[in-house]
């Protein structure tokens, strides 16, 4: 799945970031604790996260994160923003809650995920 299609599934604002929405989605990681992100996800996963700063773009292109989701209707630091342009990093945005975006991003990548197994595009 694609960080595109993911924007348009979820109804998520695209705050900064679009030449990065192409990118292909391989999982996502839920927490607002950076050090935990920085040691436990893979590349080309999707972080949802309440935190807004600079430091969010430093993590997410030290593990080539395929996007960063803020929740809660929070909106990224203008220096966040100009970093995840020149990172080509998408930040997205929902109004939802953490637990509410991660369960449907779940839902959506695992659906995707077993119809390419079936029809044998993986």
């Amino acid at each position: 799945m694609k960080v595109s299609e993911l924007v348009k599934e979820l109804g998520l604002k695209v705050h900064s970031g679009e030449k990065g929405l192409e990118k292909e989605i391989e999982g996502g990681y839920v927490s607002d604790l950076l050090s935990d992100v920085m040691g436990n996800a893979d590349a080309g996963m999707v972080w949802v996260t309440l935190q807004t700063h600079k430091n969010v773009m430093a993590i997410a292109s030290l593990k080539d994160l395929a996007a960063v989701i803020l929740v809660k209707g929070l909106v990224p630091d203008a220096d966040t923003a100009a970093q995840s342009e020149s990172e080509n990093i998408p930040i997205l945005g929902t109004r939802q809650q953490a637990f509410e975006t991660a369960g449907k991003m779940y839902g959506l990548i695992m659906n995707k995920a077993k119809k390419e197994s079936t029809t044998g595009k993986l």
